[in-house]
């Protein structure tokens, strides 16, 4: 297939050109005029699965041949068998053990990082093992490494990876995947130089970024029949720059560097390497632009010098568009917007990004015109509704059952979907309602029980909840074999439900079968992890599921693809979207290393984080050398503006820097054909003018209005009559939030009770009454009511600091009168209307001449005397109640003084203005204010008059607050 040649054989393949597709070409090409079992004899080595099915799709075009033997880099390590090799250890052995080395250095080192970044520096670790073993680095080099001038962290690393090391490589039996590669590798070479093959032997594709795959190339390319065919290579740069590549420090995140290093190893000079084909680039002008844009940040002086000898930028840039939008979302329709027209046109278009975020949006926009794109990426597992509803069922061992955990993984899809799942839907939904109105904040097996009381539930449902929910918190360690043991119990009886037997379809269709495997897997290795706490297992879990995919192949628009990086280098596309060209995104940031630094890596012969741009930089170069190119980027995230990627900018600035050929008018016309596109998202998303809602002020019928109120109720019929109206006309109730909390609500219950206790017992007992007996009261009625121990611990310190004081103001108070009465319930009517005020008294004493005294405790801040004349008057309106006999086991009676008690951090009293306010006048006053609202033409506007605008209405929303303001006007609004 090849002609003798005293040098090594490289071909390449120039940007812009399918390499693929060229490939095949290429060798047909070559076996033309050959039997029809030369090619046959040819063996093809290609670096991904992807490329493979692409080249295999080329030949399955025809016409009819023998095809060459295709095998990955990966498939070689088949080879290690016959040569005597252990297999390979297992990567999750290999994790585990990690994971129990470092867990035991986070407890005798704390200060080195935090313990939920165990299973992140156990992936770290494992990686940088690898990829010495790849590197053919020794752990006694890195012990060598120098770091007498750098602080205590790197030497406390650089001693913990030869010990980790040293532990995990004895393994009797097994060798480390990259170590049996490179092995594989070495024993193949010792093979081809003592028996070179002659059969054509042809590793495709690979830009030698490892090292074990670098030694391939070289060796392949030295064979007499042996070719290496490189992808993107840059025939336009000149010689002096690529001998300018020669330090890795700051040449190895240019996107020529690696092949400039396999030349260089191999005594190539640029011109040695041959095209593989004829075909051209889709725009040569265009990889001129780019050659000269990415040159190397030392030798930018070319721009120039060789910049006014750059030709034909027009044509260059006549197929680019830039989309600089103003915000991701806008980038995203911007994206969408295209691919739908290539959808329309019959194009193929692919969105290539390494930003995951943005490709969900822009599928997410494609969906309203139902179009589900290609993409190469799939979902990740923990997104799929196996790998949340493990995460979840994990969840449940490491805390108290709570009920957002408990409703939301009966509400999951997968859970109770063996039989009878609407009947179980159906039952959650009322277990909700109770859970909100009932209680308790962790549900147990006797609150399972108390809801199936006297309700008609499917046989065994409330059993089924408490095996399930109920008890599953499990502090301390367990042996990973128990954990996954218990989870993989737990997660199939949820999944079959109350009346099935099985797991109902947790492990069916892609996303089960996948999640199905990588538990077994976790089964087959626990033994390796040790014990652990239920915090760390619901980690590990989640960081097993986030490294699998789930793919659905069978999208309806196979021409809309959105590939990731890798997946540009194997296809084609008619255009190509380079989306999210910001720093941090395209380039990724280089992840944080912390067991070496960039001077330990380059000493120790290791790849340097640049490898990675460099690589990126390849891709970029590559994939914008397509036909048809968008260049897309936001200009603000959500935190901050954004900086464009570093080839954007070279791009750009070296535009703007050739007038004289025409660089800004070609740049201004691709951000004009950009903004063209952006202009349409922005009109698409401008939405349909509504008219704002008005201030409502509801008259329903006389009829319809509510006849009874509690004294609480009055300061907002006159701070906010459209709540009123909302909760007694429209009979509408706030739920109450799922998730309860120690809030201000619970502590004035709570509050009340004890001291209600109090006083009652210190009326039997009067020796009782001392501060000591209301801190032992509250202790006791706490643990009682309040089962969060934080909230506890600081209601009882309140409660501690003002019980001297209560107590001395308590024996004042008794000394004046005696308590008879105790959350007093009474109720008057107010004639001549047919209406009821309603109240709940919390405390009634009664002194010697008759005369009444109430008591209001408040948690919060009691109101003012000015307060109470104006808004707050339920205790004003108390002591008319009061005097009316509204309490009907004292009868009417005097009032001669109500109080309000303040037992917030401190002590205070606020006495009601009975004497400005007196009794007779607030019965009156309110006589008056509930016939207004009797009246037809009297409204219930909304917020008439709340005491600050930040006031929270909890039917705000329902009055469309926010589409007014207190400056507008209630419009009235007769209801029938």
């Amino acid at each position: 297939m090849f002609d003798p040649t005293p040098k090594p054989r490289v071909f390449a393949v120039p940007c812009g050109v399918d390499f693929p597709r060229a490939l095949v070409t290429g060798l047909c090409r070559r076996s033309e005029g050959q039997p029809p079992e030369a090619l046959a004899r040819a063996e093809l080595i290609v670096n991904t699965a992807r490329m493979a099915r692409r080249v295999r799709m080329l030949f399955d075009q025809g016409p009819p041949r023998l095809l060459p033997r295709m095998l990955m880099l990966t498939d070689l390590a088949q080879r290690a068998t016959l040569d005597g090799l252990p297999p390979s250890l297992p990567p999750l052995r290999r994790r585990l053990e990690l994971s129990q080395l470092i867990a035991k250095l986070l407890d005798a080192q704390p200060d080195l990082a935090a313990r939920a970044s165990l299973y992140d520096l156990s992936d770290s670790l494992a990686a940088l093992i690898d990829e010495m073993q790849g590197e053919g680095v020794s752990t006694d080099t890195i012990r060598q490494l120098d770091v007498s001038d750098m602080s205590g962290h790197w030497a406390r690393a650089q001693t913990f990876i030869g010990i980790a090391d040293e532990f995990t490589g004895l393994h009797d039996g097994a060798m480390d995947a990259q170590a049996r590669q490179r092995q594989v590798v070495l024993n193949l070479i010792d093979q081809w130089q003592e028996n070179p093959p002659q059969h054509p032997i042809i590793l495709a594709g690979s830009t030698g970024s490892r090292g074990t795959t670098l030694m391939l190339m070289e060796a392949i390319a030295r064979l007499p029949q042996g070719a290496v065919i490189l992808p993107g290579f840059d025939f336009d740069q000149p010689d002096h720059v690529w001998a300018g590549l020669d330090d890795p420090m700051i040449s190895e995140d240019h996107p020529q560097y690696r092949f400039h290093k396999l030349m260089k190893d191999l005594e190539l000079a640029p011109g040695d390497v041959q095209r593989w084909t004829d075909c051209e680039p889709a725009s040569p002008p265009r990889n001129r632009l780019l050659s000269l844009a990415l040159r190397p940040a030392p030798v930018t002086d070319a721009w120039m010098s060789e910049g006014p000898q750059l030709t034909g930028l027009d044509a260059a840039t006549q197929d680019v568009t830039l989309v600089e939008a103003p915000s991701p979302r806008a980038e995203a329709l911007a994206i969408a917007l295209r691919l739908r027209k290539a959808a329309e046109d019959g194009q193929t278009a692919a969105l290539i990004t390494p930003d995951r975020m943005l490709t969900r949006q822009v599928a997410a926009a494609l969906d309203r015109w139902d179009i589900l794109p290609d993409d190469s990426a799939g979902q990740p597992l923990q997104l799929s509704p196996p790998g949340r509803f493990l995460r979840h069922v994990a969840g449940l061992f490491c805390k108290p059952l709570a009920s957002d955990a408990l409703l939301t993984l009966l509400k999951h899809p997968l859970t109770h979907d063996g039989a009878a799942r609407g009947d179980h839907l159906r039952q959650t939904r009322e277990l909700e309602l109770h859970l909100r109105r009932n209680g308790p904040p962790f549900p147990d097996a006797a609150t399972f029980a108390k809801f199936g009381e006297g309700r008609s539930v499917t046989p065994g449902w409330t059993d089924w909840l408490a095996d399930c929910f109920a008890g599953q918190h499990q502090p301390g360690e367990q042996p990973l074999s128990v954990w996954v043991a218990r989870l993989r119990a737990l997660a199939e009886r949820l999944a079959a439900g109350s009346q099935a037997a099985g797991a109902g379809t947790l492990w069916d269709k892609k996303a089960g079968q996948k999640a199905l495997a990588c538990i077994e897997n976790l089964q087959a290795e626990a033994e390796y992890g040790g014990a652990m706490t239920a915090r760390d297992f619901a980690d590990l879990l989640g960081a097993l599921l986030s490294q699998g995919e789930v793919r659905d192949r069978d999208a309806p628009y196979g021409s809309i693809m959105i590939w990731g990086t890798l997946e540009a280098r194997v296809q084609g596309a008619d255009l190509v979207i380079l989306g999210g060209l910001n720093e941090g995104s395209w380039p990724e940031a280089a992840a944080p290393d912390p067991w070496l630094n960039r001077q330990l890596r380059n000493q120790a012969g290791l790849l340097l984080p640049e490898r990675r741009i460099g690589l990126s930089a390849h891709d970029f170069q590559q994939a914008i050398a397509a036909p048809e190119v968008w260049l897309t980027r936001a200009e603000r995230s959500e935190e901050a503006d954004t900086v464009p990627s570093r080839w954007l900018n070279r791009m750009t600035n070296l535009l703007s820097g050739l007038p004289e050929q025409g660089g800004p008018e070609a740049l201004a016309q691709m951000r004009a054909r950009g903004a063209q596109w952006l202009g349409w998202a922005e009109a698409l998303e401008a939405p349909t003018p509504i008219p704002q809602a008005p201030r409502p002020s509801p008259r329903p019928p006389v009829a319809a209005r509510p006849r009874r109120l509690t004294i609480t109720e009055i300061p907002r019929l006159i701070r906010d009559p459209y709540a009123i109206y909302a909760k007694h006309v429209l009979r509408l109730k706030p739920l109450n939030p799922l998730v309860q909390e120690p809030d201000a609500l619970l502590r004035g219950i709570v509050v009340h009770e004890v001291f209600e206790k109090f006083i009652r017992d210190s009326l039997e007992a009067p020796e009782t009454l001392t501060p000591e007996a209301l801190t032992a009261a509250s202790r006791e009625l706490l643990e009682e009511h309040v089962p969060w121990p934080v909230a506890r611990i600081l209601w009882q310190a309140r409660i501690r600091r003002i019980a001297a004081d209560f107590v001395l103001a308590e024996r004042e108070r008794q000394s004046r009168a005696r308590p008879v009465a105790f959350e007093a319930e009474g109720s008057a009517r107010l004639d001549p209307l047919d209406f009821t005020i309603a109240c709940r008294a919390d405390r009634i004493d009664m002194d010697d001449r008759g005369f009444l005294h109430l008591y209001d405790y408040k948690t919060g801040a009691p109101p003012s005397e000015a307060q109470q004349k104006k808004f707050e008057k339920q205790l004003l309106i108390e002591a008319a109640m009061a005097e009316e006999g509204a309490f009907a086991d004292i009868g009417p009676a005097e009032v001669a003084r109500a109080l309000f008690i303040g037992l917030g951090s401190k002590l205070s009293e606020v006495r009601a203005p009975l004497e400005d306010e007196p009794p007779a006048k607030i019965w009156d006053d309110l006589r008056t204010l509930i016939s207004a609202y009797f009246e037809p033409e009297q409204g219930y506007s909304s917020r008439r008059m709340v005491h600050k605008d930040d006031f929270a209405g909890d039917y705000d929303h329902l009055a469309r607050y926010g589409e007014w303001d207190r400056s507008a006007t209630p419009q009235p609004e007769d209801l029938a």
